[in-house]
């Protein structure tokens, strides 16, 4: 069984009607080594008392040049009836969660040549994509890589860190964010927010095997057939990088 350490909250907010926001610090003294797109896990008991546990991938955003940072913040969705739901809601600031990680591999690699990156995220499965900023960053900057987000959502409401996305966007020429909102669109909406699925705008993009690298996440449906479309595009396998969310009560 993996060694865990103890997680107390320091900041919570709502991101969306029915996700939270929650940011920990480890409380043992010890700093949270983690690469990007790596998830923990929170472990806990049901009212009988069973162990259990559940996977959050980490949203924390901080410079790795200057090593791991100390935060840890995660996206929770809530479920009606949800044990883990009954952890997160009744979590006071100074409360603490016992958690262990990271774990994972759907992370940038290092020995990646490719021209672009294409991240496809419907939900809470943009969280990994957040903590990749920084290197996305440095990516861009190095080897002159384009990166191309395409977030679903339902509503406005719905897109997590969508603040974040469009202010890197801002300060990165190189990093374009693609919104898709299937079923409600803003008053007055940014150019390249898009009406629908993430899958079907993805053809507008052209993926190209010679020049891409996908990244998906989210929803088991839309990543499968997102893969299928990718595939269908003439991408290899290895050139698509899958995690699947499915939500647990």
């Amino acid at each position: 069984m993996p060694a865990q350490f103890p997680l107390k909250l320091v900041d919570r907010r709502m991101l969306a009607p029915t996700i939270g926001h929650y940011q920990f610090l480890r409380d043992d003294g010890q700093p949270l080594d983690f690469q990007p797109g790596q998830f923990i896990q929170v472990h806990f008991e049901y009212a009988d008392g069973t162990a259990t546990k559940r996977s959050y991938s980490l949203a924390t955003i901080h410079d790795h040049a200057l090593g791991a940072g100390d935060a840890v913040d995660i996206a929770v969705s809530f479920v009606p009836g949800g044990a883990a739901t009954a952890l997160f809601e009744g979590l006071d600031i100074g409360g603490h969660v016992s958690a262990s990680g990271p774990f994972g591999r759907f992370c940038l690699q290092p020995g990646d040549h490719n021209a672009r990156y294409l991240l496809i995220a419907t939900g809470t499965g943009v969280t990994p994509y957040r903590s990749m900023l920084p290197l996305l960053a440095t990516a861009m900057a190095e080897r002159g890589v384009e990166v191309v987000l395409l977030q679903g959502a339902r509503t406005p409401a719905e897109l997590l860190y969508s603040e974040d996305f469009y202010a890197f966007a801002v300060a990165h020429p190189g990093f374009r964010y693609v919104p898709c909102l299937s079923r409600e669109l803003p008053e007055n909406p940014h150019p390249d927010v898009r009406h629908g699925y993430v899958q079907q705008h993805l053809a507008e993009f052209a993926p190209n095997p010679a020049t891409d690298i996908a990244y998906l996440c989210g929803n088991p449906d839309m990543v499968d057939a997102t893969f299928e479309a990718l595939k269908d595009a003439g991408l290899p396998t290895p050139q698509v990088r899958r995690e699947k969310y499915v939500s647990s009560k």
